[in-house]
């Protein structure tokens, strides 16, 4: 297994409100753990909640007992969500934070997924990529209810409002998504803006490319900023076969 991730300022922000995690050494009973979280809130609450949401969730899979990775990511996703909700509600500078949190693990060909918010998780097979995880926005609850096209979706002017954030609120609903992996298969977490920046065939294009996993991460980055660089930009790519 190999992987590669870098997070960017992008070039429309002064801070980078996003944070990552990646390893493939064991965390608790987790053989591997991938995370990215998008901050929110004014000031440096955004950054803070998305470090300090990684925080808690690398201590909690650390010492987790739970019977498997649905209920480790559970335990530490929920444990972050109540962490950072204490946080904004003792400090009025923190008020309203919150993060984005999607986290994935790799286990004997089986890929289990944990998201709440907007980041995403893409499977990418025979070089086209699927969408794994769901978005919590009100764009994707138009698009469900038949309100608003796929085709339109990414730019509308509410395709940042998030319905579901870690820290927002003093509990949280996390989805989980289980997937049997294949030969060739590559994985892409990353968090939205990768996604407004650059379209989806580019993407599967670039990460398909006979080139080294960090290589391939930097032109990511590289073709967001060139697109406009709009918000931060964090990706993580896993290779579970190399």
């Amino acid at each position: 297994m190999s992987y590669a991730f870098m997070t960017d300022t992008g070039l429309a922000r002064s801070k980078n409100q996003d944070a990552v995690y990646a390893t493939d050494d064991r965390i608790g009973i987790l053989p591997n753990l991938y995370v990215v979280a998008d901050g929110m809130g004014g000031h440096n609450a955004g950054e803070y909640a998305s470090t300090y949401a990684l925080d808690q969730i690398k201590i909690v899979a650390s010492n987790a007992n739970g019977s498997g990775p649905v209920q480790v990511l559970n335990q530490a996703i929920t444990t972050a969500n109540a962490a950072v909700y204490g946080k904004a509600t003792q400090d009025i500078d923190k008020a309203g934070m919150g993060t984005t949190v999607v986290a994935a693990t790799i286990e004997n060909d089986q890929l289990t997924v944990a998201n709440v918010g907007d980041s995403r998780l893409y499977l990418c097979r025979d070089r086209k990529l699927e969408q794994i995880t769901v978005d919590h926005s009100i764009v994707e609850e138009m698009v469900n209810n038949g309100q608003l096209s796929r085709n339109l979706a990414k730019d509308h002017p509410k395709r940042n409002f998030i319905t579901r954030a870690v820290g927002a609120e003093p509990q949280v609903r996390v989805d989980f998504f289980e997937e049997d992996l294949k030969a060739n298969d590559l994985i892409l977490l990353c968090s939205d803006g990768l996604t407004t920046m650059v379209d989806e065939d580019d993407i599967a294009e670039i990460i398909t490319r006979d080139v080294a996993l960090d290589k391939r991460v930097e032109e990511l980055v590289t073709r967001a900023n060139a697109n406009g660089g709009m918000d931060n930009i964090t990706v993580i790519l896993v290779d579970p076969y190399r």
